[in-house]
Formats: C-alpha cells, structure tokens, sequence
C-alpha cells in the first residue's frame, strides 16, 4: 500500500472490526485520516464531508466524489446526507463521521459532535472508535507539505446502540464513551509511536 510506504504505519485492532454495515468514528487531525482510517479497519468507508471542502479544486472535487464521500452541508438541515448515509447503511455499507467536526490542531480542542452515535442509533447499527495518532506531524492542519512520520491507528472496541437503550440520553452517551475510547486509545498509540 502505497501510504504505508512513505509513512510508518501501524494499525492495531482490526479483529475488533465487526461485520456488516457500521458507523466509523474517527479523530481529525490530517488529510491523511480518511485513508488511515480506512486502512485500518479493512473495508471502503464513504465519508460524511463537509460542504466546505469542495469548490477550491475541481480535482479534488472529483476524487472526493469518486471515492464516495457524502456532502454534508453546514449551513442547512442535512437531510439529503443523511438519507444518502442511512442507505448505505441499509445496504450493509460502512459511513464514517469525524465527530470533531474538523481538523484538528490537538485532542480534545472541541466537544464532539453528536451525529455518529445519532447514526448509528438511528440505523441500529454498531459505532466504531478508531484512535489516529501521528497524522498531526505527517500531514496536519496548517501545513502544506508531508513529512515521513510514523502514524498509528488503532480501532477500538465498538460502541452497541442497544448498550444505551435505557439511557435517558443515549446518544450523548455514547458520544461520550466514543471520547473517551478514542482518548484512551491516543494515550497508549502516543507512547508506543514515541511522538
């Protein structure tokens, strides 16, 4: 794989990767994330996107569509994005979320969106924490050019909306936990990859 060849990466967890149709989570911190992501959990994701990453390149509009993404605008209601990531899963597809919202200049900067566990609630479907360490130093927000540096990705254990039913807030909990599967995960993936 081509991104493996020009950065160290290390992909932890896979095994907890169930089947069928799921919500991927992830931190934000590159525009590496995406393919990080989908390396490490094995399978094509179409990623909510938002609006705002289209319009500046027709190249990167293309591809971004090519690859799958959803647009999701933030300046309205995003029902048609939504519909479009509720049939993908119905068909036994994977959607991914950043729940940040963004890229990133740290974890833990912003409070997380709640629209992944909405997703995964809404679908009954399972939400997958996926922990991406390094990507900030290889490719982060701000920088322009890549450097060789090692990244990690670890997939955690998922999240079962069915875990949450008898909550009085389901999806703020499990929101919750997602933050915190992911922060636990970036501590241990800071200290293997000695960043």
């Amino acid at each position: 794989m081509l991104l493996g060849r020009y950065f160290p990466l290390v992909c932890t967890g896979r095994e907890r990767v169930p089947p069928g149709p799921l919500v991927v989570a992830a931190n934000h911190f590159s525009h590496l994330d995406p393919v990080v992501v989908a390396v490490a959990v094995g399978r094509p994701i179409r990623y909510l996107a938002v609006d705002e990453l289209f319009g500046r390149s027709a190249f990167f509009d293309w591809l971004t569509l090519w690859l799958g993404a959803i647009p999701l605008p933030r300046s309205r209601l995003p029902l048609e994005a939504l519909r479009l990531a509720l049939a993908e899963l119905d068909a036994g597809g994977t959607v991914g979320v950043y729940p940040e919202g963004m890229r990133v200049w740290v974890w833990d900067e912003v409070e997380p969106k709640r629209g992944a566990a909405w997703l995964a609630r809404r679908a009954g479907v399972p939400l997958l924490p996926v922990a991406v360490a390094g990507s900030e130093e290889a490719l982060g927000r701000g920088t322009t050019s890549a450097a060789r540096r090692p990244i990690g990705a670890t997939v955690c254990e998922p999240i079962f909306p069915g875990d949450f039913a008898a909550s009085p807030d389901p999806v703020g909990e499990m929101t919750a936990e997602w933050r915190r599967r992911v922060g636990e995960a970036l501590r241990r993936a800071y200290a293997a990859l000695d960043l």
